[in-house]
């Protein structure tokens, strides 16, 4: 079974949610702002995407913008990056799909109907 993480009251998370219930996709359910990615699921799941680390910051976020991020990761290391990630789940673009084989950042329904 897959993991969903999401934040509920997100509006992409809400239609990824309902894209999943109305494909029958079954799912555990957990919530990014209650339950924060650590830095070891983090680390796992970024070498699982094969996808550049900025990816996993939610770059349209109140925090991410008032932390002044955009200039900011440039300089910083892989390692620090997700430490940062690790700090507040606020940090990390949602939704998330976790799956032994592969991560699923953001909801791209072409790119979920092909994984999942």
């Amino acid at each position: 079974m897959i993991e969903f993480i999401y934040y509920p009251k997100c509006t992409t998370c809400q239609n990824a949610k309902k894209w999943l219930d109305d494909n029958k996709i079954q799912y555990k359910l957990r919530d990014i702002k209650e339950d924060n990615p650590n830095l070891e699921e983090l680390s796992v799941w970024y070498k699982a995407s094969r996808l550049p680390l900025k990816k996993f910051f939610n770059t349209s976020g109140l925090l991410y913008k008032s932390m002044k991020l955009k200039d900011k990761l440039p300089a910083m290391s892989d390692e620090e990056q997700l430490k940062l990630l690790a700090t507040d789940g606020m940090l990390v673009k949602r939704p998330l799909v976790i799956d032994r084989d592969f991560v699923l950042v953001g909801f791209k329904e072409s790119e979920w109907s092909e994984k999942l």
